[in-house]
C-alpha cells in the first residue's frame, strides 16, 4: 500500500478505505509518513469531503492511535458532554454534581484552556486545594462512590489526533467537518463514555459562526458516535453573546455557585437544564426530556446539587467552604467599570472579542507558555436586549494590573447600543439525534 495511492484515491472523489484509513493514520502517528503527503491528503478531504463510514473509521483509527481509558468498573451508563467551545461556557461546573445528584455517573476528561479563559481544569483550580492529577483507579473510584469525578486528559490520548490537529493547524485545513467532526468524537470516545451530549455552538464566539455549518458539524457528530457504538445526540446552541455575565477562572467558579444555587444567570441555568435533561435520558435515570427536567429543576431548589458540588470539591483536594464563602476564591486587586457612553438598548456584544479582552487582562492563555491569572476576568452588566443609561457600567473588569486602556477600548468596540427596541438572541436552535 502506498499513500501516494490513496492521496490520489481521495483527489479523485472516492471513498477510502478501512485498510487505507488506517494505513495513513498509523503510519503518520509512527513517523514513517511524512508531513508534505498528509498534508496533501488533508487538504484533498477538505476538498471532496469524507463519506459517513469514512468519518467513523478515521476516529476509531485515532482512538486506536493511544491510551483507551477503561471505565467498564463504574457502575451504571457512564455519560458525557462536550461543548465546541465559546466564552464564558460555565456548563462543566454546574452540570457534572448537576446531573451527578439525581444518580448519573458522570466521569469527565477536561483541558486546559488556550485563548479566553482558562479550560475547565484551570476553573477548578481556582478554588484552594482542588487537583486532577489522580490516578485511574481513584478516578472510578470516585465516580462510583460520588457519581461524579473531573481529570486531566491523559498524555497519550488519541496521538493521532494531535498530529494531525498540528499539521491542519499550519496548512490551512482546520475548517473541514469530517476532520472537525472526527478530531472531536476521538477524545470523547477514548475517555471511555457510554453516551454523548453535545453542545455545538453557533455565532460569533463559536467556532461555527453560521447555523448551517454548526448544525452540519452536530449531524457528523451524531452519526459517527451512532455507528461506532454510543448513544449520541447534539444541542445546537447560541454563542453570539457571551454565555452567562462572568468570564474569568475563578468568577465562573463564582457564577457555577449562583447557578447551583438556583440563582445563575437564566441563559446559562436554561442551557444547563436542556443538556443535562439530555445526560439524565440518555444515562436512562429518566424516560423523557420533560421527567429529567423536574428531577433536576428540584435539586437546583432543595439544595441537592449544590452539596453535591461541594462533595465533588472535597473529594479531590478542594476547600469545599469556598461554596458558601466565594470571597476564599482568587480576588483582583482592581475592579474597574466600563461605562455606557450612550443610552439605548444593548444590539450587538461580539463574543469573541470580549474573550480577548479577558484574555488580555491575564484571564487565558495567549501561547501554551502564558500564565493565567485566575483572578483576572470581566463581569458583564448588560446582555443583548437590555436598556442601558448613559453613564451606567456595561462590564467590570477584574484586574490585577492598573493600565487596562486597551481593554477598555476593544471592550467599547464589541459592545454596540442602539436606539431601536432589540430582542434577546435565542438560546437552542434545536436537538440533533441522528
Amino acid at each position: 500500500m502506498r499513500m501516494y495511492d490513496i492521496i490520489e484515491k481521495k483527489r479523485d472523489g472516492k471513498e477510502l478505505s478501512k485498510e487505507e484509513i488506517y494505513f495513513f493514520v498509523n503510519g503518520y502517528t509512527s513517523g514513517d509518513i511524512p508531513d508534505y503527503q498528509v498534508s496533501a491528503l488533508m487538504m484533498a478531504i477538505y476538498f471532496q469531503d469524507m463519506t459517513e463510514k469514512e468519518r467513523a473509521i478515521l476516529t476509531e483509527a485515532m482512538v486506536e492511535s493511544g491510551d483507551k481509558i477503561d471505565l467498564s468498573r463504574i457502575s451504571g451508563i457512564k455519560v458525557d458532554k462536550h461543548s465546541t467551545g465559546g466564552v464564558g461556557d460555565t456548563t462543566t461546573l454546574v452540570l457534572a454534581p448537576l446531573v451527578a445528584s439525581v444518580g448519573a455517573p458522570v466521569a469527565k476528561m477536561s483541558g486546559r484552556g488556550l485563548g479566553h479563559t482558562g479550560g475547565t481544569i484551570d476553573k477548578l483550580e481556582s478554588v484552594p486545594g482542588f487537583h486532577t492529577e489522580i490516578t485511574n483507579e481513584e478516578f472510578i473510584d470516585l465516580v462510583n462512590k460520588n457519581k461524579v469525578s473531573v481529570i486531566g486528559q491523559t498524555g497519550n490520548l488519541t496521538p493521532a489526533d494531535k498530529k494531525l490537529y498540528s499539521l491542519r493547524d499550519v496548512t490551512a485545513t482546520v475548517n473541514s467537518i469530517p476532520l472537525i467532526a472526527s478530531s472531536i468524537m476521538s477524545k470523547k470516545i477514548a475517555s471511555g463514555a457510554d453516551a454523548i451530549v453535545l453542545d455545538v455552538k453557533t455565532g460569533a464566539g463559536a467556532f461555527m459562526k453560521e447555523i448551517d455549518d454548526a448544525k452540519e458539524l452536530a449531524h457528523a457528530m451524531v452519526s459517527i458516535g451512532k455507528q461506532v457504538g454510543r448513544n449520541t445526540m447534539a444541542v445546537i446552541s447560541d454563542m453570539s453573546q457571551p454565555l452567562g455575565y462572568a468570564i474569568g477562572n475563578s468568577l465562573e467558579v463564582k457564577e457555577a455557585i449562583d447557578t447551583l444555587q438556583g440563582k445563575g444567570p437564566e441563559d446559562l441555568t436554561e442551557l444547563c437544564l436542556v443538556l443535562g435533561s439530555q445526560m439524565v435520558v440518555l444515562a436512562e435515570k429518566a424516560t423523557s426530556i420533560e421527567e429529567a427536567r423536574k428531577m433536576l429543576e428540584e435539586n437546583l431548589s432543595n439544595g441537592k446539587a449544590l452539596e453535591h458540588f461541594k462533595i465533588f470539591l472535597a473529594s479531590q483536594g478542594g476547600d469545599s467552604t469556598v461554596v458558601d464563602n466565594p470571597n476564599q476564591l482568587p480576588q483582583a486587586k482592581h475592579q474597574i467599570e466600563v461605562l455606557a457612553k450612550r443610552p439605548g438598548t444593548v444590539k450587538t456584544i461580539v463574543a469573541d472579542q470580549i474573550g480577548t479582552a479577558a484574555m488580555l487582562l491575564g484571564a487565558g492563555r495567549a501561547t501554551k507558555e502564558s500564565v493565567i491569572d485566575l483572578a483576572a476576568g470581566l463581569m458583564l452588566n448588560k446582555k443583548v436586549g437590555d436598556a442601558v443609561s448613559e453613564g451606567e457600567s456595561l462590564v467590570t473588569l477584574h484586574s490585577n494590573v492598573e493600565d487596562v486602556r486597551s481593554v477598555i477600548e476593544l471592550i467599547e468596540k464589541s459592545i454596540v447600543i442602539s436606539d431601536e427596541k432589540v430582542e434577546a438572541p435565542k438560546l437552542i436552535y434545536g436537538t440533533i439525534t441522528e
